[in-house]
């Protein structure tokens, strides 16, 4: 199993998938990959529009991507496919679209086999057991909040610290808090922004500037980053 799961798109300032495309390159390897692209999470803008601006990335790192909607049949359409790429948006409207389309176990079938799964925002989401660790709106209603569960642990992209000055709501880590407290089993990944996890097999380490944020109840929270080893998420 291969995964680079992103926390953001974009940092602030530069342009959209610029601060990851060279990770993107090496995890795809040198030789030119056709991804096939999922767009689901897109909710203001239309699905060829969101094609088009991943495509000029990966075109300039010598890969491309195809999306899914080209096909009437999307199951048919992860067959062929040599990587996967999940993008961001609404992770509550990417997994209602995923289970409608009957994506969630053929991808994960497909990924569990070796294809590459490349995933950000809510596309990382996915990625884990379930999406209730998404930051975002619940603008509408999944048949199930399950989603791909190709890692045992939760993310939380786009992980601040900070509370806003004049903002007297929860803190993230206090949001999170709530999650363990409700599921005291599951490890939860704060995931600041530039920084993405990289899995291969059994190993799972983070790359970028920052550090991740661990989480889980009875556990004081862990700052590590990429000299640690943080395969014990995947026990």
């Amino acid at each position: 199993m291969r995964l680079l799961l992103i926390s953001n798109s974009t940092n602030a300032g530069e342009p959209y998938l610029d601060y990851p495309k060279h990770r993107i390159r090496d995890f795809l390897g040198r030789a030119p990959v056709r991804a096939l692209f999922v767009p689901y999470a897109a909710v203001t803008f239309s699905y060829d529009d969101y094609e088009k601006k991943v495509q000029e990335r990966f075109r300039e790192i010598g890969h491309d991507v195809i999306s899914i909607h080209h096909w009437s049949d999307p199951v048919r359409a992860l067959a062929d496919a040599p990587a996967i790429v999940v993008g961001g948006g609404n992770t509550w409207m990417l997994l209602k679209l995923l289970r409608q389309n009957g994506l969630i176990l053929p991808v994960r079938k497909k990924v569990l086999s070796g294809t590459p799964y490349i995933g950000w925002s809510a596309g990382s989401n996915v990625a884990c057991p379930t999406i209730q660790t998404t930051n975002d709106m619940p603008i509408t209603r999944p048949s199930s909040f399950r989603s791909f569960n190709l890692v045992p642990f939760q993310i939380n992209p786009h992980y601040l610290d900070a509370s806003p000055e004049g903002h007297a709501g929860e803190t993230r880590e206090q949001r999170i808090a709530e999650f363990i407290e409700a599921n005291p089993d599951v490890w939860v990944v704060g995931l600041r922004e530039g920084t993405m996890l990289h899995v291969v097999d059994n190993r799972i380490n983070l790359t970028g500037p920052g550090k991740a944020r661990i989480f889980r109840k009875d556990t004081i929270p862990a700052e590590l980053g990429e000299p640690d080893d943080l395969s014990f998420l995947l026990r």
